[in-house]
């Protein structure tokens, strides 16, 4: 593989990045075994130095470069300043990687990323390592994955589409949004709107009037109105939700991320969507963008409500 990358064949994948917690080794997991399906080949590779159960076999993984472990106990940093070491550290190294990936080739390749939200947001070393795959002709997607349980509190909602739109604008790659864990969202609490009011990121005035009804927030909300502004300025944000044990939302992910990175799938691979749609729905299976998630979420909840009413 070249320096530049002019002689190589292109290959796509995505960057799939987030906080703690968010659902991302899950993700790559469950994104490997969906697309294997459709017949399309798919390596992961692990880039995070602290994951050290992988859930999955990883055709690449960084701990053969370096680990967060040995970087805390050689230089005695802490988690956080390890982990920023070891991506500095992947940077200057990146002809290992770059000799690698040469292997993988011909594959569609799933990067699962730390989760220190600084490396996102301000830090540069992870996104240089981003830059130096696109010169070797990796056409990646990033996925941002976020827990969907962010809906069900505001004024926590309005920090993580600040976090999301900065990440956006630092790591500079074509951008997919996701809210994880919808399959969970019905144990988080009532959402104060409507789903679809979180996935495209409506009229945000709503939720800074909302949040001007507790008392703790009445008195940010100068505050809160400027963020607003800031977000909605730049009209970039939205979010596709996603249920991973769900194949229509997997289906509708891997369309937002396909469209992102300029992949273009074969009628083969359409063949297969479209079986394993219909095995899993029926024939006349037609694809919604949060539809079938919102029934579920309403129905429950009225199915709470109609408990509560019994009881009573």
């Amino acid at each position: 593989m070249s320096e530049g990358g002019g002689g190589s064949a292109l290959a796509f994948g995505q960057a799939v990045i987030g906080p703690p917690g968010s659902g991302k080794s899950t993700y790559c997991r469950a994104m490997r075994d969906f697309l294997g399906r459709l017949g399309r080949s798919v390596a992961v590779v692990n880039l995070d130095p602290a994951n050290e159960a992988l859930p999955c076999p990883c055709a690449l993984d960084i701990a053969e470069l370096v680990t967060l472990p040995d970087v805390m106990a050689s230089l005695g940093l802490g988690p956080n300043g390890g982990l920023i070491y070891c991506m500095e550290y992947l940077e200057a190294n990146a002809d290992w990687l770059r000799d690698r990936l040469g292997a993988l080739r011909g594959r569609y390749v799933l990067f699962d990323c730390p989760g220190q939200v600084e490396l996102y947001t301000h830090h540069r070393a992870l996104k240089n390592v981003f830059a130096q795959l696109a010169k070797w002709n990796f056409r990646l997607a990033a996925v941002h994955l976020v827990d969907s349980h962010y809906c069900t509190d505001p004024g926590k909602f309005i920090s993580v589409l600040c976090t999301s739109l900065s990440t956006m604008l630092h790591v500079e790659l074509p951008h997919v949004n996701v809210l994880s864990k919808m399959d969970l969202i019905e144990q988080y609490g009532k959402l104060a709107f409507n789903l679809d009011y979180y996935t495209e990121v409506l009229d945000l005035s709503y939720l800074v009037d909302h949040l001007a009804s507790d008392p703790f927030f009445r008195n940010f909300r100068r505050l809160n109105e400027k963020l607003v502004e800031v977000i909605e300025d730049y009209s970039l944000v939205s979010f596709v939700p996603l249920n991973v044990q769900d194949k229509q939302s997997m289906r509708r992910v891997l369309q937002a991320v396909d469209k992102a990175n300029g992949y273009c799938f074969g009628e083969q691979e359409q063949r297969s969507l479209h079986a394993l749609m219909s095995a899993a729905v029926g024939a006349d299976f037609h694809f919604s963008s949060t539809l079938a998630v919102q029934e579920k979420y309403v129905q429950s909840q009225d199915k709470a409500v109609e408990e509560e009413v019994m009881d009573l």
